[in-house]
């Protein structure tokens, strides 16, 4: 029984911690034509105002919603990692044609993608670790490259406690210096001209924690913000 609530306890913190990031994420996101990503990503529609942002999912959707409840469930209606989605009612639906010619031809203001590593000078890998199964890279090259802008969503360690934001990525590049802004639990970081900079700490991390937990090195924005998570 110990051992259960121990597991109950720490799946309960990851999923507080994939939403906090979430959050943050959509405070980055504030109007324009933006696509969400697989894991973490797919979370910021819960967390964005109900005008201003229009969500496009790679499977074809323009005018995605928020997480429908369990009432609410269409299965007919997913988004590119089949998970359940509500549509706003300007929505649209086309075919992966158009789909991939929009996040091509820079028609996306931002994307949101997940992150296995991200480098100092903005270098990107998110879909495969050596020695591991290998799904694919999917539509994450596309979106990278024809977003205008990019934003990380990433925990700021592995589960085993190694860095992800580093110098040089060890993981196939999904596409090089593509990377705007990378939000952690920990800290928001601006890529600028291959230089990383902390523009925003949470309250609970000090500058010296961040320092040791990566191995990027980074710049620190004089009028860095120290903020804490409402959740």
């Amino acid at each position: 029984m110990g051992v259960a609530a121990d597991v109950t306890d720490a799946l309960r913190q990851s999923e507080s911690v994939r939403r906090r990031i979430a959050w943050r994420c959509a405070q980055e996101l504030t109007a324009g034509v933006v696509n969400l990503g697989i894991g973490i990503p797919a979370y910021v529609a819960d967390y964005l105002p109900p005008t201003g942002v229009t969500l496009h999912s790679e499977n074809g959707v323009l005018g995605v919603g928020p997480a429908p409840d369990a009432a609410q469930i269409d299965p007919d209606l997913v988004n590119a990692t089949k998970l359940p989605i509500t549509v706003l009612p300007h929505a649209s639906f086309f075919d992966s044609a158009l789909s991939f010619a929009i996040m091509r031809g820079g028609h996306l203001d931002a994307t949101v993608v997940g992150a296995l590593q991200v480098a100092e000078n903005g270098d990107l890998a998110s879909w495969a670790i050596p020695g591991g199964d290998v799904l694919g890279v999917g539509g994450a090259m596309d979106l990278v490259v024809g977003a205008r802008r990019v934003i990380a969503a990433m925990t700021h360690t592995t589960p085993q406690g190694s860095a992800k934001l580093v110098a040089r990525c060890a993981y196939p590049l999904t596409a090089p210096q593509c990377v705007d802004t990378v939000v952690t639990e920990h800290a928001v970081f601006r890529i600028v001209k291959g230089r990383m900079t902390l523009v925003e700490r949470q309250a609970s991390t000090s500058l010296e924690a961040l320092y040791e937990m990566t191995d990027a090195t980074f710049d620190v924005h004089p009028q860095c913000a120290v903020a804490v998570f409402p959740f």
